[in-house]
């Protein structure tokens, strides 16, 4: 390895253990402060007179954080939005109401830009929570809470560029989200709301948006022989054919694998009953699309291709591997 390539990773040992140890500093100085801030947002999300948002403000490398802690705020169930702190002074103070909650960070807790929005938090008594790292700051000071992270080194070799600083401010924003989350009791299914495109919303699909049912099941009757069913196998062309009694009670289900397992001379003669797999694997509709490619794919041995989809004894549909694949669950 070259001498510069060597440098180079030593450097990056250096950074990442740098933040690692601010972030271990950081997970030791969170005090009630921080389940005030909680407390503080969760209770302007429910408040009886029609709930705020929290409003997330920052200036400079803190504003670029204030927009990550935002965004993920807003993605698990928190309503929230960045406000520049410059526009504010230029008219975004309108966007603020008395309802709302001010998360306003800054490491210093001293900059100009800061000024008129502070102002305006204190004007209409508007809850401001402080996520600094100067405690004797002008921001903390007017904060209603204060969120102090410890005074620990920059990253960077000149002490100049925001790094470790700007780190546990993010982690401090992740911590409030997920402590959010779990006090509000975000369900994956109230989750996927938020997330309804791209990988996380394919991963949180239902059974019941998958399944095939009503006139595109292939059902026969018990009483039927495999004529018959070989006819709706090759009609509906899933792969399955479901022996459905008069009651609309699943009896058994007739796969690719049934048909080889029986098969003979006299196989189209033989009653459907003979054939047909009692008790096959069954989902509830409400389950995770993801949980049902599980069941099918981690069977000791093999994997199945299609799982009947029952909810309280009554048959709603079938839901297939290759549905599960292309729709990207994987």
């Amino acid at each position: 390895m070259k001498s510069q390539e060597q440098t180079d990773i030593s450097h990056a040992v250096r950074v990442l253990t740098a933040e690692s140890d601010a972030l271990a500093q950081l997970a030791q100085s969170v005090d009630e402060s921080f389940a005030d801030a909680v407390s503080a947002i969760h209770a302007m999300k429910t408040a009886e007179h029609g709930s705020g948002r929290l409003i997330v403000a920052g200036i400079g490398k803190s504003g670029h954080v204030a927009r990550k802690i935002a965004a993920t705020l807003a993605s698990t169930g928190t309503p929230a939005y960045y406000v520049h702190p410059g526009e504010a002074s230029h008219g975004d103070l309108g966007m603020i109401t008395p309802k709302d909650v001010v998360l306003m960070l800054s490491n210093s807790g001293e900059n100009m830009e800061l000024s008129d929005l502070i102002h305006y938090t204190k004007r209409f008594d508007i809850t401001l929570i402080a996520l600094t790292g100067n405690p004797g700051s002008t921001l903390a000071k007017y904060a209603t809470i204060r969120l102090i992270y410890p005074k620990v080194p920059e990253a960077c070799p000149n002490g100049l560029a925001p790094t470790t600083s700007t780190t546990m401010m993010i982690a401090l924003g992740d911590a409030l989200a997920v402590a959010l989350l779990e006090r509000m009791g975000l369900t994956p299914e109230q989750y996927k709301v938020f997330h309804p495109g791209g990988k996380l919303g394919q991963k949180l699909m239902k059974v019941s948006e998958l399944m095939v049912s009503g006139e595109a099941l292939p059902v026969v009757a018990p009483e039927s022989l495999m004529d018959r069913a070989l006819i709706v196998l090759t009609e509906k062309n899933l792969g399955i054919a479901l022996v459905m009694d008069e009651a609309k009670k699943l009896q058994g289900i007739i796969t690719d694998g049934d048909l080889k397992r029986h098969m003979a001379p006299d196989l189209l003669q033989k009653p459907v009953t003979e054939v047909m797999t009692k008790n096959p694997k069954s989902i509830a509709p409400d389950a995770l699309a993801v949980e049902a490619l599980d069941l099918m794919t981690k069977q000791p041995g093999r994997y199945i291709t299609t799982l009947v989809v029952m909810d309280g004894g009554q048959l709603c549909g079938i839901i297939r591997l290759q549905d599960c694949l292309q729709a990207g669950i994987a």
